[in-house]
């Protein structure tokens, strides 16, 4: 079947053109009367239009009454884009861990930054997920070797092998072995560029996740790829996360005076945990909080389960000096 062409058409009410200056209007540096009256332009701008239109499959035409305007049109070939499949969203609340029943699921983060890669390990591994870590490409390729991972969370840019050199070594090693095994790989990229996404498709990721990110898109991304099954709290995502940005920001310009409250040493310890991204440790500490200082325990738990962890180094730096 033949490839469907668009229509396009701009139409202006101006001078017109005069039948015989249409036959060189395409021609390069060839200006109409008008055109050379105004005292404006090259004489360009219509061929190379022509030329743009022509290497997309179409033409360039032209139809002009002086004195009342004129109608250029082109058509383009294009190709019909498959349906979008429709990612799956979580419509509950917070997810809390994963539904039983379930193969047991392997995840490798690849990050060099250990803030970065420990954010997502504890994410993951609270509820229920396999994960190993990997600082760098090379050691990307010998865990999936190895370990052969469902989903492989890649960030892109990385000192010894980058997540580009990555992938493709790991889509390049698959090709080659006799499995129908197909790992996802997932890049997560600070980059807002939308040709950035097509290097990292081309590459071999299947898809990506720009930071900073949400935790509500890592589990959508892998319910997605993996069809992953989640039990969650009662409150809808989008109540949950309102209530949490208002609570932080609430946080953020009464916290110092109210952890004030909490020796020394439990801020000091409060304020190390944070700067090593350890919610673990930091849920630990907020369960010490006495129960009628609730209101600050409920705003700390807010800032972690936000991935607030430069709040919380904020608010309590000052108490800690």
């Amino acid at each position: 079947a033949s490839s469907p062409f668009l229509h396009f058409e701009v139409e202006d009410t101006g001078r017109g053109i005069a039948p015989e200056e249409m036959n060189n209007l395409f021609q390069p540096f060839v200006q109409t009367t008008s055109g050379i009256q105004t005292k404006e332009g090259t004489g360009l701008g219509l061929t190379i239009s022509r030329q743009f239109v022509r290497l997309l499959g179409g033409d360039i035409y032209l139809t002009s009454t002086p004195r009342q305007g004129s109608i250029f049109s082109f058509d383009i070939q294009v190709n019909l884009a498959a349906a979008l499949k429709v990612s799956p969203r979580l419509n509950k609340g917070r997810v809390i861990e994963l539904a039983a029943g379930q193969p047991s699921y392997r995840i490798l983060v690849v990050d060099d930054r250990k803030e970065n890669r420990d954010l997502i390990v504890q994410l993951l591994s609270s509820i229920g997920f396999e994960i190993k870590a990997a600082n760098n490409g090379q050691e990307a390729i010998a865990m999936w070797q190895t370990w052969q991972p469902h989903l492989i969370w890649m960030d892109m840019r990385m000192p010894v092998m980058n997540g580009y050199d990555a992938t493709k070594e790991i889509r390049a090693r698959e090709r080659n072995t006799n499995t129908n095994h197909r790992t996802v790989i997932i890049a997560l990229t600070a980059s807002a560029f939308e040709e950035q996404q097509a290097s990292i498709l081309a590459a071999g990721c299947n898809d990506l996740v720009r930071k900073p990110f949400r935790e509500q898109i890592i589990f959508e991304k892998i319910a997605e790829y993996l069809q992953v099954l989640y039990i969650c709290t009662e409150e809808s995502s989008e109540d949950a996360t309102d209530n949490n940005l208002k609570n932080i920001q609430f946080s953020i310009l009464d916290l110092r005076s109210a952890i004030t409250i909490m020796p020394a040493q439990w801020v000091t310890e409060l304020n190390q945990a944070a700067v090593e991204v350890d919610a673990e440790r930091i849920f630990q500490l907020i369960e010490q909080i006495p129960p009628t200082h609730s209101t600050l325990a409920e705003k700390l738990t807010n800032l972690v389960r936000s991935f607030c962890f430069d709040e919380i180094i904020d608010v309590t730096e000052e108490n800690c000096n």
